[in-house]
């Protein structure tokens, strides 16, 4: 027996919730799929935590548009939901001359981006902020912030389940095929099932091209090649040095190993790139402690030895691979692939937690589907 239903989202992360949650609001009777047992268990469990000001990216970019709209989208959410988030800033560091005209750069940037909140500040100003922190100049970015992701996500599958949606848990995909009149997708699991969807979206992460690739009746020439950067994470022994973020230069696959703090005030660092083989690599490796010590005390020089331990890895999906500029995230509906109802969210790597709602509304566009008269 089919089911047949609205719309299907496949991942249950940060921004498949978000989306299933903007289709149910638009009247959609829409079911989230998950091959885990648990909301957000992949990369939007893995990640830095952090609400991105929108700093970096190109202009007109889906990333540096998604972010600065996704990041007021996301602070009044978690306002009216009692989730919580903090816009405790975040210092962006040159730590020797040669860096000044990248820290410029990105200055600029920002503000092209329309990104506000930005302040120039001097070594001693820096001091006066942050004690532990060197540099030869920074700027402060008083809109970054950090949030609890768990409880975003645990917000989202109530407004999702209060619209009428529900979420499927341990439903991988087996097989799926473009129909007539749809996506019919088969799911393995406890509960097998047969599903046929008006609308999909691919929302599935990591397994996100492994669904095109095996999706009967899609073309292969917009099957994306998947590549996997690992970001390990070290966490500091003792006492803690910073109330705000501190971010080096970026480099050109991440953000640099920065220095974040938690909404309970402990600081950890990372994540840096290692490019693996699969996603499932997640053991952080002690011996890379030895580079984290390197680019940690280019701007807290006062690192004490055998301060950092393992903590945990995330690996990014990314659509490059090393050495290659990183692209914009792809939000690829039927008016670029032509499957009708089908929306790809592929490569959505940092800022797509920052970015989840304003994504969600960029997929409703997609699908032509009418704007919400209240958000968030």
């Amino acid at each position: 027996m089919t089911w047949s239903i609205d719309a299907v989202v496949i991942g249950a992360g940060v921004v498949g919730l978000a989306t299933a949650r903007r289709l149910a609001l638009a009247g959609l009777e829409t079911l989230v799929i998950e091959a885990a047992d648990a909301i957000g268990t992949g990369t939007s469990s893995r990640n830095s935590e952090v609400i991105h000001a929108g700093l970096y990216y190109p202009t007109g970019s889906i990333k540096a548009t998604a972010c600065l709209r996704g990041k007021d989208l996301l602070y009044r959410y978690c306002a009216s939901r009692g989730v919580k988030a903090l816009a405790c800033g975040k210092l962006m560091v040159a730590t020797s001359d040669d860096q000044l005209p990248k820290l410029q750069a990105i200055w600029d940037q920002a503000h092209v981006n329309g990104v506000t909140g930005l302040t120039w500040m001097t070594p001693d100003e820096v001091r006066a902020m942050e004690p532990e922190v060197a540099c030869v100049k920074a700027f402060f970015s008083a809109t970054t912030g950090i949030v609890d992701s768990h409880g975003v996500m645990l917000a989202l599958q109530g407004d999702l389940e209060e619209a009428g949606g529900m979420v499927a848990f341990e439903a991988p995909v087996v097989s799926a095929a473009v129909t007539p009149t749809g996506i019919r997708i088969v799911t393995g699991g406890a509960e097998p099932a047969e599903i046929e969807a008006r609308i999909v979206v691919n929302a599935a992460g990591h397994f996100a091209p492994k669904f095109l690739s095996g999706l009967d009746g899609f073309p292969a020439a917009h099957v994306p090649k998947q590549w996997y950067a690992k970001g390990n994470y070290f966490s500091l022994v003792g006492r803690q040095p910073f109330s705000r973020l501190v971010y080096p230069m970026p480099d050109t696959a991440g953000l640099g190993v920065h220095a974040t703090v938690d909404l309970q005030g402990r600081c950890r660092f990372g994540p840096d790139v290692e490019w693996v083989e699969s996603e499932s690599d997640l053991v952080v490796d002690p011996r890379r402690s030895e580079g984290f010590y390197a680019a940690i005390r280019a701007y807290w020089p006062g690192l004490p030895d055998d301060a950092l331990q393992p903590d945990y890895a995330g690996i990014r999906p990314k659509l490059h691979g090393p050495g290659t500029p990183m692209p914009d995230f792809r939000i690829d509906g039927p008016q670029l692939h032509g499957t009708a109802g089908l929306v790809n969210l592929l490569g959505i790597e940092s800022p797509g937690l920052t970015a989840s709602l304003a994504i969600a509304d960029l997929v409703a566009s997609r699908l032509d589907l009418p704007a919400l008269e209240t958000v968030p």
